[in-house]
């Protein structure tokens, strides 16, 4: 067989196109999960769908499977009393399972060209927490199930997001407490 350069060219694309995808994969991309999460400092054990029972500790998470659809929860106290069954309905493919119906916020941050932070701050709505008024207009969210955000509770905001030619937003839940420590560490008025 002949020395086919055409041959090694495009078996070397190939390689590098596989490797390319391999490291994207592995390292870069945003992977796609439902979270159970406990703020509060008691033990919940739960069910879902009548499956295995699984158990979060004060101040965790926990990365749970959940169908596209309708799903069912039945949630115990640290005495395995029931305290609640309820259902709710799964569209998307990140959710967060607020087991305690505590308080959390779901915050936009901007990315973008010519961005003035301050100003777009202020245009937006105040978020009162503890009756003190916060800037960015921030949802509050103390229902059962949410999956209106982009990172999760155990997820952080990119730094940097390339290639953006406008203005775009990612949102992310917080906890209250996390919120609150965010806020005052990213915004100085």
């Amino acid at each position: 067989m002949k020395n086919n350069s055409s041959l090694k060219g495009l078996v070397i694309a190939i390689v590098v196109f596989i490797i390319a995808f391999g490291i994207y994969f592995l390292f870069l991309a945003k992977k796609n999960y439902y979270v159970v999460d406990n703020p509060t400092p008691n033990t919940y054990y739960y069910k879902i769908n009548n499956g295995s029972e699984g158990i979060v500790a004060g101040g965790q998470f926990v990365h749970v499977d959940l169908n596209q659809g309708k799903n069912s929860i039945k949630v115990f106290d640290q005495n395995k009393k029931l305290l609640y069954d309820s259902a709710f309905q799964v569209n998307k493919i990140r959710g967060l399972i607020n087991i305690a119906h505590q308080d959390y916020y779901m915050n936009d941050q901007y990315y973008g060209y010519n961005l003035k932070k301050d100003s777009l701050l202020l245009a937006l709505d105040k978020t009162m927490i503890d009756g003190k008024a916060y800037y960015g207009g921030a949802r509050r969210f103390n229902k059962l199930y949410t999956e209106d955000f982009y990172y999760n509770v155990d997820e952080d905001y990119d730094k940097i997001i390339k290639n953006i030619q406008q203005v775009e937003s990612r949102s992310k839940i917080f906890r209250k407490q996390d919120y609150l420590n965010y806020y005052k560490e990213y915004y100085k008025f």
